[in-house]
């Protein structure tokens, strides 16, 4: 009984010093579903469009984005990766959309119909995916994409 006393106290211990605080973000109002999905267009809207400044506005700099040949960026090798070209986004569509808010988070889930070129290959990718948005003093950020393409159809 000793021992798994003191392995209990000892992971008390490291989880003390070895994670800080969490703090929630004071967003003043909670997000809604539309704004959430007013900034979804946006950013939508400024993918299609190369508009390289809204996308620094629109994405957090913690921003995880997770394609869905499960290769991840951050916010400045997303941006990256369309500034050079790699990656072009000509239509972004979606469907079956659902908005879910939680104080200043919102989880959008839907289906996703993108055509995209990547390094001079032209794709048309089918996808389920979500989009989480913080609120926060800068407005909603985009701050988490996670793809993953759905079976072709028979």
């Amino acid at each position: 009984m000793k021992r798994l006393s003191d392995v209990l106290l000892g992971f008390a211990i490291l989880g003390v010093t070895a994670v800080g605080p969490a703090v929630a973000e004071d967003c003043g109002a909670p997000v809604t579903v539309d704004e959430a999905l007013a900034s979804e267009d946006a950013r939508y809207a400024a993918q299609m469009g190369d508009d390289f400044g809204a996308m620094q506005k629109l994405m957090g700099d913690d921003l995880v984005y997770i394609h869905s040949s499960a290769v991840v960026d951050n916010k400045a090798t997303y941006i990256d990766s369309m500034k050079s070209g790699a990656v072009k986004y000509r239509v972004m569509r979606r469907s079956d959309v659902k908005v879910r808010t939680y104080g200043c988070i919102a989880i959008i889930t839907g289906l996703g119909n993108f055509d995209v070129t990547v390094k001079g290959q032209d794709l048309a990718v089918e996808i389920r995916f979500h989009s989480i948005w913080a609120k926060r003093a800068k407005g909603l950020q985009f701050v988490s994409w996670e793809a993953t393409r759905t079976p072709p159809k028979p």
